[in-house]
């Protein structure tokens, strides 16, 4: 086996391990234990739906192991932020001052350039929608690489 590390979107609810098993209306088996604290995850980037009150896969996962592999989508560091925007996910820090200023991953040929005639290429970028409601090319600061704000926008 290899190893590996995710970054996944998800909705979470502290469930134990009980009541996840009464939602899915599944027997507790005899050697877990279900008064064990965790949380109902679903799935919100992949995964076909399981239930029929959710869209994406659900599942339960022990509140230390979730505690482990997840973090909130607002107060990120950097890091996180960018795994967020190659996932497709808009990301802003809650410390700017501009309305409205979010990030966004750019890949150019997303913007309609195929060929630079050139020979050169053509590589991704991280675009600012400004408080203006521009788009420019976007460097982050080291006070944003190390700030620990960031969000996932909706």
């Amino acid at each position: 086996m290899t190893r590996h590390i995710g970054t996944k979107l998800i909705d979470a609810r502290p469930m134990t391990r009980q009541a996840y098993n009464d939602y899915r209306g599944w027997p507790l088996p005899a050697d877990e234990n279900g008064a064990d604290e965790g949380y109902l995850v679903e799935y919100l980037d992949g995964g076909q739906a399981n239930h029929p009150d959710h869209a994406g896969y659900i599942s339960w996962s022990p509140a230390e192991v979730f505690d482990k592999a997840y973090r909130p989508v607002t107060g990120m560091s950097f890091g996180l932020a960018i795994e967020a925007l190659k996932a497709g996910h808009r990301v802003a820090r809650a410390g700017w001052n501009g309305k409205g200023m979010w990030l966004a991953h750019v890949n150019a040929y997303d913007v309609g350039v195929r060929s630079t005639g050139f020979g050169i290429a053509l590589l991704p970028w991280i675009g600012m929608k400004t408080a203006d409601g521009c788009f420019v090319p976007w460097l982050a600061s080291q006070t944003d690489m190390l700030a620990d704000d960031w969000q996932v926008m909706s």
